[in-house]
């Protein structure tokens, strides 16, 4: 008994810190590739409210082809009116452009611009980027699929590194413990 409160209390501080150094690792590369998944439509709504604020129509600066936002990984604009409606779109879900969760106007037109993961539909998370402007809001969006293939390989690696780093870490410890501590 007296050996096992040993390994232990030579482990834990082991536990403690390839825990947190997984974790931070992990952190980190998660929120890199989630802040990674939205420069394209940064630039897309920053562009295209200046168009629109420059005189362009919201008709003109929207692509005529239609992006599947369930299976095209192609980034999409949408743009709204200010009261919400949509004027132009080159997004489509299920044959009709994706309606957005209530609220995001309004904190939309709070802050200025707002950043969301939105999921319009079971199995299907876009990127998306509002922009407000004097006269509505602009939508650049894309599917974030390869964003979170990427987060779960980095999940597995970081899984794996722990519980490898654990298993090594304790088997050091014990053969320590067994074989080089002298017995008395």
């Amino acid at each position: 008994m007296n050996r096992f409160k040993n390994i232990l209390r030579a482990w834990l501080p082991f536990v403690v810190t390839i825990s947190a150094f997984c974790l931070l690792v992990y952190a980190s590369i998660q929120q890199a590739y989630r802040q990674g998944a939205n420069d394209p439509q940064i630039q897309m709504a920053n562009d295209a409210v200046n168009a629109l604020v420059h005189g362009q129509s919201a008709e003109a600066l929207v692509p005529a082809v239609k992006v599947s936002v369930d299976d095209s990984l192609t980034p999409f604009l949408i743009i709204y009116d200010a009261s919400g409606k949509e004027l132009a779109s080159s997004a489509a879900l299920d044959g009709q452009t994706p309606a957005l969760p209530d609220g995001v106007f309004d904190s939309t037109r709070h802050l200025g611009e707002n950043r969301i993961s939105w999921q319009p539909k079971a199995g299907v998370r876009i990127a998306t980027v509002i922009d407000s402007y004097p006269g509505g809001f602009v939508l650049a969006g894309r599917n974030m699929r390869e964003v979170e293939l990427r987060e779960a390989q980095a999940s597995a690696f970081a899984g794996i590194t722990w519980i490898l780093a654990m298993l090594g870490t304790l088997a050091v410890i014990v053969f320590g413990e067994f074989l080089l501590v002298e017995k008395k």
